[in-house]
């Protein structure tokens, strides 16, 4: 079915709400299956399962999230949450075929890299509900999946604007994991932030092609450091540990931006924010909508900073001046209000003014 229906609303007014509740942090557990209780929607149990990509649930980054928004739904709606870590892409569909097979209510796919996994046992599988982040399956989403991705070119463009008034170098790098379109949102968002506030900086975007190699990240980290930026925002998963370990090595002076989770504690002498995508409440909000017989297949939601999908961390004010937030708010503004748009690919960038 081709979907290019945006903002679910169903979906996004959980969401809202989930934002104002906060959420809760993740368990250590795989394959978790504790917690019994009612949905709220009369008296059935709800199974909903998540395999995470080769990143792991303890990536510090997305797979994280979402296990949080998982355990979130355990908490509040009396679900039984299940996990398997895929170790390699090989893992996809046999992880995802098992949950489906053994019954479970709603099974989610996290990351775009299993795409085709989701579509493939989707179909095979037509009276079972999945969900897949960071993907739209290219418009053709089966009646019975829930996609949801997000606008992290209009995160990324805060971080550019926080880099930019910030670096003391003028010279500022991006790590990203592998070198998709779906990475590419966060570099040139971020490369558009840093434009708007300071067109002479410099910005350096180099791949790990791995978001579970930390001592890549830490390879390229030093290598940015090295010629002389001062700051790094990662889009790299678990690679992105490297980067802070990097910083945090090198002490004062050189700073990181998280992403996806807010990542202070990693290094928090070294960091200044972190991009947040909120997966955690897009997955609490999706499993909320099943219970209450609301889930909405074959199409997909989009989250930008307007929904509340996308934002800076809020231990931004630990390390940044009140005066950089203030900036970094009033490009917020523009950005909701469609005073700015913000480009998403090479092409867009090329344009942007």
């Amino acid at each position: 079915m081709k979907a290019k229906k945006v903002l679910g609303l169903a979906v996004t007014s959980v969401l809202a709400a989930s934002l104002v509740a906060g959420c809760g942090t993740s368990d250590k557990s795989t394959d978790n299956a504790t917690g019994t209780g009612t949905t709220g929607a009369g008296d059935k149990k709800m199974t909903v399962a998540m395999v995470t990509d080769v990143g792991g649930i303890h990536d510090n980054s997305f797979n994280q999230s979402a296990n949080e928004g998982l355990v979130k739904a355990e908490k509040e709606l009396g679900i039984t949450k299940k996990v398997a870590e895929s170790h390699r892409a090989e893992d996809y569909t046999p992880n995802l075929t098992s949950y489906v097979k053994g019954n479970a209510d709603l099974t989610w796919g996290i990351g775009f890299l299993m795409a085709d996994d989701i579509k493939k046992v989707a179909q095979a599988n037509p009276n079972s509900k999945l969900g897949i982040i960071d993907s739209d399956l290219g418009g053709e989403i089966p009646k019975n999946v829930a996609a949801i991705t997000f606008k992290e070119e209009e995160g990324s463009f805060l971080m550019g604007v926080l880099a930019a008034k910030m670096s003391k170098s003028h010279k500022v790098g991006f790590v990203g994991g592998v070198k998709f379109a779906l990475i590419e949102k966060f570099e040139y968002g971020f490369k558009a932030g840093v434009k708007a506030v300071d067109p002479t900086a410099e910005v350096t975007a180099v791949y790990a092609d791995a978001f579970d190699k930390q001592d890549k990240g830490k390879l390229l980290a030093s290598q940015l450091y090295q010629q002389g930026d001062d700051i790094i925002f990662h889009a790299a998963g678990a690679t992105g540990d490297g980067v802070f370990s990097e910083a945090k090595e090198r002490g004062k002076g050189f700073w990181v931006i998280g992403v996806d989770r807010d990542q202070y504690e990693l290094a928090p002498a070294n960091t200044l924010s972190s991009m947040v995508k909120r997966v955690d409440n897009a997955v609490f909000a999706v499993t909320k909508d099943l219970g209450a017989n609301k889930f909405e297949g074959g199409k997909v939601t989009v989250l930008g900073l307007k929904e509340g999908g996308v934002d800076y961390a809020a231990t931004t004010e630990k390390n940044t001046p009140k005066d950089v937030i203030t900036l970094m708010d009033s490009y917020k503004t523009k950005i909701i209000n469609g005073e700015i748009k913000v480009p998403a690919t090479a092409d867009e960038f090329k344009n942007f003014k």
